[in-house]
């Protein structure tokens, strides 16, 4: 493919005018057997270039591990991206945001102690050194400079937000050099952090969702020559559990893309599709209240959850077609829907009492954080014994982020990171009772200074003033479920406290599909073993997107994770999704 130039004037490839027209698409929030048809709706669109982050974390789980298979094959990506005529915007980090678990920066970095992120600490470029020598020289002939899609990459993400070392960003620039990136580098800031975030040498490009003309004005007084771009053209947002499904009007959205366009500028539509947080991978805000993002991805983008065109994607086409080409090929009708249907979940498997078919317990005379047990995603268990009877209160100096408390196997209440929450009052029946701590890593915070986030219990723990000793910390990442034994549900004896509940679903043809489960609390949600996520009767969001391509024919493994009590037996499919109530 041709290779793109930054010249005074604007963009260039194969040395002629160019404006990029470029949707977002995160090949890690999608099933890949779907990757083919949401690339194929970005070209019909209009679009000629997708862009995508890359998540650090999920391709280096732990230290010396590297993954480019499955949902992580970001080459197969790349090919299917070619083989549509579309161009690829590359951003590789370290750091992505993107409402992402750590905003993509693996949790390990945190096991060390004073690590600082996101700057020159050795230790955390050095990290960067080794992700940068694993990503890129399978990516080298997917550069425009060697035939492939990539056209640019971007060096760092909204790094005005959070730093204003410019030595740091020359030096993640001279990491990529070094690992054979020769295509052109790019940042992104907001407009009133351009000045902080750019780097002399690197195209500036401005993100924003409205005010297009002072945000081109702010680019321009930073950069007085070159392409226009906004790298992240805002045209919905995320949503928040507690909160409502926020969406934005297609006719406002289109309107400020026509200003942008009409402007002459290049620009990167935020979300062309959003997809979805599949298993543990939310991320969370904290701005002084911790707030952890839903799991459908939706972003009120161009193409829904289940990659089907929005009224959005027709309004938006429109104006595309007054600039650039379109397609003259019809936009593909929503894919087929499951039949309403309804499983009975029969058999269970309390999680407390099989815990240690989960995870290694690890002694020690306090808690210890994920982070120091090796540990990425799902929950942690502490153990400890309480040393007297009668009225206790239990004092935690960081719960991160949300702990049920149990005494001898019953719930005695739950302390939440969002209500800044720390003391807990209960009753202990005896002396020795067993103390179990169940602690829910919710997503680490994915922007600003707050992205240091350990998680677990952080600090210390005392019962009536005393400090607690002797725990046990047993991570339950909850990798496989199915290792547990299930047994038949007795409704004369319900599990008390977090347990897995499993049944089947008969299928006739597999297609897209959302699971509702009224009358379940909080917890988690797998089909045949693929993680849909989270579901908290908190909402907004009610239903999970279940893919196509995760069901089969005939009997589908249907296992819910409820960690506090449920009124019900069964969970439904659906044909359509429900997000919640609107944002007013």
């Amino acid at each position: 493919m041709p290779r793109l130039e930054i010249a005074a004037d604007g963009f260039r490839l194969d040395d002629r005018p160019f404006r990029i027209i470029s949707g977002g698409l995160h090949y890690f929030r999608v099933h890949p057997e779907q990757w083919a048809d949401r690339l194929h709706k970005a070209r019909l669109l209009g679009l000629n270039t997708v862009e995508t982050y890359v998540p650090w974390n999920l391709h280096a789980p732990r230290p010396g591990e590297f993954r480019l298979d499955g949902g992580l094959d970001l080459p197969r990506f790349l090919d299917l991206a070619a083989a549509e005529g579309l161009h690829v915007l590359l951003r590789p980090g370290p750091y992505i945001c993107a409402e992402w678990e750590g905003g993509g920066l693996p949790s390990w970095l945190l096991a060390e102690d004073g690590i600082e992120l996101r700057s020159r600490d050795p230790r955390f470029l050095g990290a960067v050194d080794d992700y940068l020598a694993d990503l890129l020289p399978p990516l080298k002939p997917y550069l425009a400079t060697s035939g492939g899609p990539i056209i640019a990459v971007q060096l760092e993400n909204e790094y005005g937000a959070y730093g204003e070392d410019s030595g740091y960003l020359t030096e993640l620039a001279d990491l990529l050099h070094a690992h054979g990136v020769d295509v052109p580098l790019f940042t992104c800031d907001q407009p009133s952090d351009l000045g902080r975030g750019g780097l002399d040498g690197v195209l500036r490009t401005a993100n924003f969702g409205s005010r297009v003309d002072a945000g081109l004005a702010e680019l321009r007084k930073h950069q007085p020559t070159g392409p226009l771009m906004c790298s992240e053209f805002w045209i919905g947002w995320f949503d928040r559990w507690g909160g409502t499904h926020v969406t934005r009007s297609p006719a406002d959205a289109a309107a400020d893309l026509d200003r942008l366009l009409a402007a002459g500028a290049s620009v990167n539509i935020y979300m062309f599709h959003g997809g979805t947080n599949f298993g543990f991978t939310n991320g969370a805000n904290d701005k002084g209240t911790y707030r952890p993002t839903v799991t459908s991805y939706d972003y009120d983008s161009l193409l829904d959850e289940a990659g089907d065109p929005t009224p959005k994607y027709a309004a938006f086409r429109e104006v595309i077609a007054r600039y650039a080409p379109v397609p003259d090929e019809p936009v593909p009708a929503p894919a087929p829907k499951l039949a309403p249907a309804t499983a009975e979940l029969t058999t269970f498997a309390p999680l407390l009492d099989q815990a240690q078919r989960l995870g290694p317990a690890v002694l020690a005379d306090r808690p210890l954080s994920m982070e120091q047990l090796g540990q990425v995603f799902g929950f942690v268990l502490y153990d400890t014994t309480l040393p007297d009877s009668g009225p206790t209160l239990l004092r935690v100096a960081e719960v991160r982020d949300r702990a049920q408390v149990f005494v001898d196997g019953q719930p005695v209440g739950v302390l939440e990171r969002e209500n800044h929450e720390h003391t807990l009052a209960f009753y202990t029946p005896r002396s020795g009772a067993h103390l179990a701590v169940l602690v829910e890593n919710q997503g680490r915070v994915n922007y600003g200074q707050a992205v240091h986030d350990r998680k677990g219990l952080l600090g210390e723990v005392t019962v009536n003033g005393t400090t607690l000793g002797d725990w046990s910390s047993r991570p339950l990442p909850l990798d496989d479920p199915g290792a547990l034994p299930y047994v038949p549900f007795d409704p004369d004896a319900p599990p008390v406290g977090p347990a897995l509940h499993r049944g089947h679903l008969d299928v006739e043809q597999p297609a897209d599909g959302y699971l509702a489960l009224d009358g379940w609390t909080k917890g988690n949600v797998w089909i045949n073993g693929f993680p849909l996520g989270r579901y908290w009767s908190r909402g907004p969001q009610t239903t999970l997107y279940v893919p196509a391509p995760v069901l089969r024919p005939g009997r589908n493994e249907i296992t819910v994770l409820e960690l506090h009590a449920t009124g019900t037996r069964t969970v439904e499919l659906r044909d359509r999704p429900d997000l919640g109530p609107l944002d007013d």
